[in-house]
Formats: structure tokens, sequence, C-alpha cells
């Protein structure tokens, strides 16, 4: 696991710098030919994540239901993203690693509620959940990668 946590920090930390590269209008920005824009990505991993790890595991987290339910899958920009809410998104990209590595740790992930992603991943362990959770955050760095092209 800890290479699997290794790579993901990778992951976030390539998702943070977007922050300080783009401006807010920028990361709000969706180009012709796009469903999305950069912060929809940042917000949404955070909320695939969650929904891998923590709720495929019947767990609260550390998220609201109201960030869940607006990156969830399914979801699309509906509106400009605010400074308040970059910033909660940007605090979370962070913050959510140390947290879920400790209760990886502290053995708080009991039980895993077998199911196959809507990317085809069949997950019948936390640890699985990991590595899916790892290969989503690479694909939608790969939109970010395109979406920056046009903004």
């Amino acid at each position: 696991m800890e290479t699997v946590f290794k790579t993901w920090k990778t992951s976030r930390k390539l998702y943070l710098d977007f922050f300080d590269k783009y401006s807010l209008d920028q990361l709000n920005k969706i180009p012709v030919g796009f469903n999305n824009n950069m912060i929809w990505n940042i917000g949404h991993i955070i909320a695939t994540q969650h929904k891998l790890i923590y709720k495929g595991a019947n767990l609260r987290g550390y998220i609201t239901d109201e960030l869940f339910n607006k990156y969830q899958s399914g979801t699309k920009p509906t509106e400009s993203v605010s400074q308040q809410e970059a910033d909660e998104l940007k605090f979370l990209l962070t913050s959510q690693i140390e947290l879920t590595i400790n209760d990886f740790d502290n053995g708080i992930f009991g039980t895993y509620n077998e199911r196959t992603t809507g990317i085809g991943f069949h997950l019948i362990s936390i640890q699985d959940a990991f590595a899916c959770n790892n290969y989503h955050e690479g694909l939608h760095l790969g939109y970010m990668m395109g979406i920056r092209k046009f903004v």
C-alpha cells in the first residue's frame, strides 16, 4: 500500500499545481467541445475518492453531501465555482490524503461492498478501491491537461 499511497500523493500534488498556474476564471472555463472544466475535474476526483473509499466501506468520510452531490459521476458544471469553494477544493486535495491513510492504518475499513465501477473495475476490497482511485485520478488529470490548452 505504500506505493499506492505514494502515487496518490503525487497525483494530488499535480492537481494542486493547477491552482497556482491558472486563474479562477481559467479553472471555471468550459472550452468548446468539452462538457466540463478543470475545477469540476478537481471536485470530481475528490467526490469519487469519497465514493470509492468511504461509501464503498459504508463509512461517513470527510466531505459534505452537498459537495459529493455536486461533483459525483453523472454531474457537470452548472455555474462558476466561487473563490471560497475553490479554496475548499484546494484544501480537500491534500487534507483528505492523511485522514484517509490514517483511517486505513487504524483499520476502520473492515468491510467493503463488492461492486463493478462505471469504468469497469471490479472492486472486492479497500485495496482495490485505492488502486481504482489512482487510475481514475490519472484519467481526469489527462482530461485537465487537454482542457488547459484551450483556456
